[in-house]
């Protein structure tokens, strides 16, 4: 992996205008608020957080898909922020999303073969129709499909197959990165781990970087290099996964991990039970956004002031004004 990241953000926010009733005055949805992070050549980011948290709306705005409000992206070291449409497309190539629910993503009325091809043909990748069909028969067997599966429509295949489908037109325009959007959290228990392993295969062999969108923490662990936790639209630690796993300082990052199933029955961890519901995006807390149900919070210090991401050990970072006293695991 190279040192120069491959997309990096700074500042990073996506705000939305919402009316609070019928005869209430407009309100701002905070969802993304102030996000700075990069993915390096060939790394898998690991995004996580609760429902609601603002992880697939980062995921869209740093494709441009979602405009931001505010905020810098850059993409192989140029700035894409303000990027008009026509500038954009060219970019479009490198960058590619795989959608959460492959039975809303494809077209259920374009066959699988035209589904593939559209981004070949859209950035004239194929010259010739017989060069077409020829890429589209090679990236169908890359993803574990086959050639004479072509012809057929969405609604012929599982759901696995159907994400192996949007993971092929993803793959069409030989992207650089991707944002894998929850890509396994629609489909059948069974088939998420074939869907993971081939993920990481295409990484390997393609040298793709991604920033994986998740809620399962187990998954995360598995296929990233790095994870950033997000709560209430913030970055509130990120760290290389190894130590992120062992060793969190955030104590939102500590709660989560606590949550998480433990395969063996005589491991035994200390559950954090968070008390309260995650603030209204409409109003959040003044302070740290998590005071309100953190148990080590301070007043007069984490209920008045925001505490920065600062690095806390080497190429670990948390945003918690108590991370330095927080236990190690």
């Amino acid at each position: 992996m190279s040192d120069a990241p491959l997309l990096e953000t700074r500042d990073l926010r996506t705000w939305f205008e919402v009316q609070r009733g019928l005869f209430a005055k407009r309100g701002t949805v905070k969802a993304v608020d102030g996000v700075t992070l990069s993915v390096n050549p060939g790394e898998t980011l690991g995004l996580v957080g609760e429902s609601g948290c603002g992880k697939s709306t980062l995921g869209r705005t740093v494709l441009r898909l979602i405009e931001p409000t505010a905020g810098t992206i850059r993409f192989e070291g140029r700035d894409i922020t303000a990027l008009s449409p026509s500038a954009m497309r060219p970019l479009r190539r490198r960058m590619q999303m795989i959608f959460q629910d492959p039975y809303a993503s494809l077209n259920p009325r374009m066959r699988v073969r035209d589904i593939v091809g559209e981004a070949l043909d859209i950035h004239g990748l194929a010259p010739s129709p017989s060069e077409r069909e020829g890429r589209i028969e090679a990236l169908l067997k890359r993803v574990g499909l086959r050639p004479d599966q072509a012809p057929r429509y969405p609604h012929e295949f599982s759901g696995g197959q159907r994400q192996r489908v949007g993971i092929a037109r993803a793959l069409a325009v030989e992207p650089r990165f991707l944002v894998a959007d929850e890509p396994i959290s629609a489909l059948d228990v069974s088939i998420q781990a074939q869907i993971v392993n081939l993920l990481k295969d295409l990484q390997e062999e393609l040298g793709l970087a991604y920033l994986f969108v998740s809620h399962d923490l187990k998954v995360v662990e598995y296929v990233s290099h790095r994870v950033a936790v997000m709560y209430l639209g913030r970055v509130v630690e990120t760290a290389p996964a190894a130590s992120l796993y062992t060793d969190a300082r955030h104590p939102y990052t500590r709660a989560l991990l606590s949550a998480a199933p433990v395969a063996d029955p005589e491991k035994k961890r200390l559950r954090i039970v968070l008390q309260g519901d995650v603030p209204s995006p409409l109003a959040p807390p003044p302070g740290c956004t998590f005071h309100p149900r953190c148990v080590l919070a301070k007043k007069g210090l984490c209920d008045v002031t925001a505490p920065a991401l600062r690095e806390v050990k080497p190429q670990h970072f948390a945003a918690c004004h108590l991370a330095d006293d927080a236990p190690s695991a």
